[in-house]
């Protein structure tokens, strides 16, 4: 029943069973690297639609964001924490279904080709966004991917040396059967209704869509009430362990994912340099008398706004990494909120273009930066509401040097609000100031590297200070209490 506690997963000789299985069956972890690669990318080349927008020279960009942010920024953040949330699946599945054989390696590369064609889908539904068909498509690419993913699950409890040993030994096979299944089948079915109504109501699919990225977090929350409020458990087989169906995704998918967003993010802006930065062999010769390096100079904004853009991602990244070094366990909260951050990650090279596109023209090129420093102050504050919620759980979550009064704790606190005071700060600036520069914005993107070199040692002297501080309060404290007890008298000593 519900009272009993679950059993926690034992140490497993895979080589050995692999080699009682024969050569026909294989471990999945470089098939689930390759999975995870591709998730990685597909959710953050999403944001191409968005960032290739062409904005007239002529046209105010305030205009423009506001019909952007209205269609294609809100559809790209929801199309991004669909294809999360189908990772998130893929994950669940691949816990249960452990080891692959042939077929199941040929239909999980069936359920990434139509991974691969949901940009394309995407585009559709961004550029026309008052036609029900590239909606439709989308729709019935989820639900293709959630089809293959049930028929591995069945395929896999079908052979059921392929499961996980622990699930392989069990009797109740139907219960994990039956709630990976649920797991699954939640998007491809939101999205079926949302296919359905897109060519009768499609401000209701995207209701349903929608409701793809908040179901988990209702059902979580229906749990907690029902067990916190109501004082209902839920009932679970006496062989349950909670690693496979009801605890968090490892700290170590969650990272190699992220990686995986950075990583593209940080191409991505090199391709942009690649494809418009590139003069024509024709204009240099009759413009520049063939001399390549003056021709190259037109080009100096954008050169200035990739290194800058470069900088940022990559700083955000050293963040992320320091942050997850400390982090023993991700809880479901920290990983919904580094979704969050990942998904303003992606947004990035939207910022590139803006910045590096209206860089002569003084209106847009504030709107530019104020959009920039949005980007990265969302980006960044969920980072830093990573540390927050780690800290709630922090003797669960947390190594003991970073938890309050470790010797990280400070250090990482200054570490990971650095980026939400300064791009809040140069918002600000730019509300009160009309000649800030796109080139003034870059450089200071590339000198926060520095930034985080003085924190450090600002930080360490601040602590040697109150340390300092403390030490002078306790021997004050002391000498208050000798000279206390040397005005007593020996009566008052002796009672």
């Amino acid at each position: 029943g519900g009272g009993r506690a679950p059993l926690a997963p034992t140490p497993y000789n895979y080589d050995r069973r692999l080699g009682e299985l024969g050569g026909g069956t294989q471990a999945s972890q470089r098939l689930l690297a390759y999975s995870d690669a591709l998730f990685s990318i597909i959710a953050t080349v999403m944001i191409l639609p968005v960032a290739h927008t062409k904005i007239h020279s002529d046209e105010k960009l305030g205009e423009s964001v506001q019909q952007l942010l209205a269609t294609k920024i809100a559809v790209y953040l929801m199309t991004f924490l669909i294809v999360t949330v189908a990772w998130a699946a893929h994950v669940r599945l691949f816990q249960v279904v452990e080891l692959i054989d042939d077929v199941l390696a040929l239909a999980n590369l069936a359920c990434m080709m139509s991974i691969t064609f949901l940009p394309y889908t995407f585009s559709l539904m961004a550029s026309f966004p008052n036609q029900p068909f590239g909606l439709f498509m989308f729709s019935s690419c989820t639900v293709i991917i959630g089809v293959i993913q049930v028929m591995i699950v069945l395929y896999g409890f079908r052979h059921s040396y392929l499961l996980n040993h622990q699930i392989q030994e069990s009797e109740n096979k139907a219960f994990y059967k039956y709630h990976i299944l649920k797991i699954i089948l939640r998007g491809p079915t939101l999205s079926f209704l949302a296919a359905i109504f897109s060519f009768f109501f499609f401000p209701l699919s995207y209701m349903f869509l929608g409701l793809i990225v908040i179901f988990p977090l209702l059902s979580h929350l229906t749990k907690w009430f029902r067990s916190r409020i109501l004082g209902q458990e839920e009932e679970l087989p006496v062989d349950y362990f909670t690693s496979y169906l009801k605890e968090p995704l490892s700290k170590e998918r969650v990272e190699t994912f992220s990686d995986g967003v950075y990583a593209i993010v940080a191409t991505l802006l090199i391709l942009d340099i690649c494809e418009d930065n590139v003069p024509d062999n024709n204009v240099v010769k009759e413009k520049y008398s063939g001399h390549l390096a003056e021709a190259l100079r037109e080009f100096g904004s954008s050169f200035l706004a990739y290194f800058g853009s470069f900088v940022t991602i990559g700083l955000l990244w050293f963040v992320h990494h320091s942050l997850f070094l400390q982090v023993t366990k991700a809880t479901r909260l920290m990983t919904l909120l580094n979704t969050l951050s990942l998904a303003f990650i992606g947004g990035l090279p939207l910022a590139y273009q803006l910045t590096s596109e209206f860089a002569e023209k003084s209106y847009n090129e504030i709107e530019a930066i104020q959009i920039s420093c949005v980007t990265i102050f969302f980006a960044s504050i969920f980072q830093f509401s990573i540390w927050i919620a780690a800290l709630f759980h922090e003797v669960e979550t947390l190594h003991p040097f970073a938890r309050y009064g470790g010797k990280e704790h400070a250090f990482m606190f200054a570490k990971l609000s650095l980026y939400p005071c300064v791009s809040l700060a140069v918002f600000c600036l730019t509300c009160v100031m009309s000649e800030l520069s796109t080139t003034i914005f870059h450089l200071t993107q590339i000198i926060i590297p520095f930034a985080f070199l003085v924190l450090r040692i600002f930080v360490r002297i601040g602590l040697m200070m109150l340390n300092y501080i403390m030490s002078l309060a306790r021997s004050k404290s002391n000498v208050l209490e000798e000279e206390e007890a040397a005005c007593l008298s020996p009566a008052d000593v002796l009672s």
